[in-house]
């Protein structure tokens, strides 16, 4: 007797793999997506699937594993689907703001690639310490302490005083030097 097509159960494990999914992503549209990203993908590498073994366990890997280079992507990307977050960038023209910009510019390309993230994801994007720290996968007093020496530092090169106002024109710089004063 030959053992059947995996090909052919696929379609057994498909309730299961949304469900999955779902308990991954939190978003029914997202989970779609990774079921069937995974479902190419498993179709593609079918010969390398063992006859006889678990087959769920097979397609649930390859979604686990689709989920992390997703999320691994992500991380490194910034969603504006709607364009909220470009339209709330701006530069003021030609007074002491758009100076301090620039200058906060050249400050902030000086921090290293984990302080940005981090006052970015804090400062910015208004997450949390822990969710800042789960998103970059390390623990949350090392968030707290990327955010800390990046604040005191900027601080630091743009010469700023504990009690000195610094006009910047945008939501995202302004959260990221916020909280300078708690920094020095």
């Amino acid at each position: 007797m030959s053992n059947p097509d995996p090909r052919d159960q696929l379609v057994e494990h498909l309730g299961a793999m949304r469900a999955f999914a779902m308990s991954l992503t939190g978003n029914s549209a997202l989970a779609d997506d990774m079921v069937q990203d995974s479902l190419v993908k498993a179709w593609t590498k079918i010969d390398t699937f063992e006859v006889g073994t678990n087959l769920r366990a097979w397609l649930f890997t390859i979604l686990r594993n689709t989920y992390y280079s997703h999320h691994r992507k992500a991380r490194r990307e910034v969603g504006d689907p709607d364009g909220t977050f470009s339209a709330s960038l701006a530069q003021k023209p030609d007074h002491d703001g758009r100076l301090q910009m620039r200058d906060f510019n050249t400050a902030f390309a000086t921090l290293s690639d984990e302080q940005r993230e981090a006052l970015v994801l804090v400062g910015a994007e208004g997450f949390s310490y822990e969710e800042a720290a789960e998103t970059c996968g390390v623990a949350v007093g090392t968030v707290k302490s990327r955010v800390n020496r990046a604040r005191a530092r900027l601080a630091e090169l743009m010469g700023l005083d504990e009690d000195e106002h610094l006009e910047l024109t945008d939501r995202v710089t302004s959260g990221i030097v916020a909280a300078q004063k708690h920094a020095m």
